[in-house]
């Protein structure tokens, strides 16, 4: 991810508990005992795990910003610095800047980049949830795409999305580990006989848990048996079967997608000859879902209902691809008859 040799990280159950330890680094740092005037900021496309836990982490709701996105359902720079100036002046304290690489809704990548700038300029803990998208930046189709995860404080990135394990592996990584350290570093006089050796890290300094699963291994062996380059090749993969997806959809009469898919989802809907757009789109995914052959998620953007594809397995290839999409487009047109 770019980062330098000080970072540290821990592996956590995803990305809930990965975001809360960044929130409780960035506010020990940034914000001491002066809680109340704290202030986050993140795009509406934002997971919702990250308003919760800055909640959990004592940030009051009243001082969490969520922002308007473009059409492409990206952050917009401006308007977190129109943001940030509005609560300096009421003598808030900006300190949490969260951006997106690779929201849920529909994959997109914020510009990391300019939002690091704004953090910069007005001193604020710049953030990355890469929870879903960040390990594409292994591939160099997903680096193109991923411009900027180096220029973070903190990035989440889970494993049991973009590295294929088991649930329950998400990790954090701190570009000052010090930092991360100093946040979550508790003593007590019954652990006084654990002693951890100089050259090995006590994850337990570094972490709400004390006690917790060996994460680590579901992560280290798939990379020891497989190596780094069949990921990459993998991921890589993924990218290019989603783009066939999407232009299949393009072709297609009757569908619509609502972005340009830049990593792996593509969200979409289907435009009946009579009857409503919304109420067909949920009678078709219901559709779909019943039949067990294909498992297809849904949101709303900008009020609208539509359907998801992620492509993101393993096992995921282009045979896989195109059952599904003709799945999809048999079901459409025996629903519009």
């Amino acid at each position: 991810m770019g980062y330098p040799q000080s970072a540290r990280g821990i592996l956590t159950s995803g990305g809930s508990l990965a975001n809360l330890s960044a929130v409780v680094t960035a506010r020990r740092h940034l914000l001491g005992e002066d809680i109340s005037r704290g202030v986050v900021y993140a795009s509406d496309q934002t997971h919702h795990c990250v308003m919760k836990v800055a909640l959990l982490a004592g940030i009051p709701e009243q001082n969490i910003r969520l922002l308007s996105v473009d059409r492409n359902f990206k952050a917009v720079p401006e308007y977190f610095e129109k943001a940030i100036k509005a609560d300096l002046k009421k003598g808030r304290k900006p300190f949490f800047l969260v951006g997106n690489a690779g929201t849920t809704n529909t994959g997109a990548v914020d510009p990391l980049p300019q939002l690091a700038e704004i953090a910069k300029k007005y001193g604020l803990w710049f953030h990355i949830d890469a929870a879903y998208g960040g390990f594409f930046n292994l591939c160099k189709e997903g680096k193109k795409v991923l411009k900027g995860l180096e220029t973070s404080d903190s990035i989440v990135l889970d494993p049991h999305k973009g590295l294929f394990v088991p649930y329950g592996s998400g990790s954090l990584l701190v570009k000052d580990g010090e930092l991360l350290r100093s946040a979550h570093m508790l003593t007590a006089e019954y652990l006084m006989d654990h002693m951890t050796p100089e050259e090995e890290m006590d994850s337990s300094e570094y972490s709400p848990e004390l006690s917790r699963p060996y994460r680590g291994l579901r992560v280290w062996l798939p990379l020891k048996l497989f190596g780094v380059k069949a990921f990459r090749e993998n991921l890589a993969e993924k990218l290019q079967l989603t783009q066939w997806m999407y232009k299949r959809f393009l072709e297609e009469p009757g569908f619509e997608c609502m972005n340009v898919p830049e990593l792996s989802v593509i969200a979409f809907r289907y435009r009946p000859k009579k009857g409503d757009v919304e109420e067909f789109s949920r009678k078709l995914l219901a559709y779909i879902v019943k039949s067990e052959k294909l498992f297809l998620s849904s949101t709303l953007l900008n009020g609208k209902f539509v359907i998801r594809v992620c492509v993101l397995s393993f096992r995921t290839h282009q045979a896989e691809v195109e059952q599904a999409f003709e799945i999809i487009r048999k079901a459409a047109e025996k629903l519009d008859k």
